[in-house]
């Protein structure tokens, strides 16, 4: 115990040092919040229920305990991870030394390398897992479906950085109303499926809310590097913020939960509801508010080194997070129901076993990280051929993961 605790020193005397005095501490503090709210949220609100036959499938406690759903209010977080990606990115796109096209090349290699390596690799124990260990289908179906559902975010993150060009000129422009449209967007489309001529609208109108709910939290981000965000704004979001989600919720009778719920008609985040960006300005507004707050706090060796290793662990974090739940889930199937891990998510008992599992998940994660972050460096020694294969594995996974094979 005596050595991990000198290693724990020693790594974060090593970080300390090697922090530049320039480093924004307070966007990377709320960057890992974000991020550890993804898992969190998942393999708490996530659970398995065991068929005849063995096999495993989705189940969510949300639906015997409506009275959980404020928790994903706290783990709906995505509004803060796209406002720093905005932030982020404007301070990066500035530093940029070559042409546009080159900058955006550079950090959607980053996003796709992880997305690739996860999908690739799954690709490749599907038949294992089927053939050698004889996983049932449903099983499987179950495991790419839970693997494949948080890379839904990668894919709308991509597109919205690509935008971050147009964005940094909307907010020179506009500043923190260059987001005003974008929620304007949401609300519109939300009216027509949602109000007294739904019946007549199309499902796929849904869909025209994806890129403009998730582009507002970032455009506000774009507009924060911009300098166009001030104190003032920031009360307004979160006071108007907080004003709308009750509004929302109490008059309007939008779902209480922010992540879908297995039997419910309506969703909030697939794709986004003006719930969700009500809740991502508040979120927004009370990040800018505490900024300064928390970038004292992270002054502190202690607090601030786990801050950069969940940031240097990032995509590692969303692209595998999953498959750790999933590595205690499908053995233990084999055993019946377990408490907490596989069984319907119905009771009080479910809940308290399923916290108890939560550090197994996050050990098992820890371990499957220090193999599968080398996907999110550059992958200099592998060849032509290689890629492309792993880009086949990975096309194969996603067709099985959809349900289109």
């Amino acid at each position: 115990m005596s050595s991990l605790a000198t290693l724990a020193r020693r790594t974060t005397r090593t970080i300390e040092a090697g922090t530049p005095a320039h480093r924004d501490r307070a966007i990377d503090g709320l960057r890992a919040l974000a991020l550890l709210a993804v898992p969190t949220g998942h393999w708490l609100l996530g659970g398995f229920t065991r068929s005849a036959d063995g096999a495993i499938h989705n189940a969510s406690p949300l639906r015997d305990f409506a009275g959980l759903a404020p928790v994903s209010w706290v783990l709906q977080m995505l509004g803060i991870f796209f406002l720093v990606g905005g932030y982020a990115s404007v301070l990066s796109y500035r530093r940029r030394t070559g042409s546009t096209r080159a900058w955006l090349g550079g950090r959607l290699a980053r996003l796709g390398r992880p997305v690739l390596g996860v999908t690739a690799v799954w690709a490749g124990l599907l038949p294992v897992l089927r053939f050698g260990f004889d996983v049932p289908v449903d099983t499987l179906r179950t495991a790419s479906t839970l693997v494949i559902q948080p890379l839904w975010f990668v894919g709308v993150y991509t597109v919205v950085t690509a935008l971050t060009p147009l964005c940094v000129r909307a907010a020179r422009r506009l500043g923190v109303w260059a987001a005003a449209p974008l929620l304007g967007s949401v609300a519109l489309v939300d009216v027509l499926r949602y109000g007294p001529y739904a019946d007549a609208v199309p499902s796929w109108l849904s869909l025209l809310n994806i890129l403009p709910g998730w582009l507002f939290a970032y455009q506000l981000g774009v507009s924060w590097g911009e300098g166009r965000v001030t104190r003032r704004h920031a009360r307004v979001l979160l006071a108007g913020g907080a004003v709308l989600f009750a509004v929302l919720l109490l008059v309007f009778g939008y779902p209480a939960s922010m992540v879908g719920v297995p039997g419910e008609a309506r969703t909030n985040s697939h794709p986004p509801s003006l719930l969700v960006l009500a809740l991502a300005a508040a979120q927004s507004g009370a990040a800018i508010l505490l900024r300064d707050r928390l970038g004292r706090l992270l002054k502190r060796p202690a607090l601030w080194a786990p801050v950069v290793v969940v940031n240097l662990s990032a995509m590692t974090i969303l692209c595998w997070h999953q498959t750790a739940m999933l590595t205690a889930a499908v053995p233990a199937a084999h055993l019946g129901e377990v408490p907490g891990l596989v069984g319907a998510p119905d009771s009080v008992g479910w809940i308290l076993a399923r916290l108890a599992w939560m550090p197994v998940f996050a050990g098992l994660l820890v371990l499957i990280g220090r193999y599968a972050r080398g996907f999110e460096s550059p992958w200099a020694k592998t060849g032509p051929g290689r890629r492309t294969l792993a880009g086949l594995l990975a096309a194969g996974f996603a067709v099985f993961a959809l349900g289109l094979a």
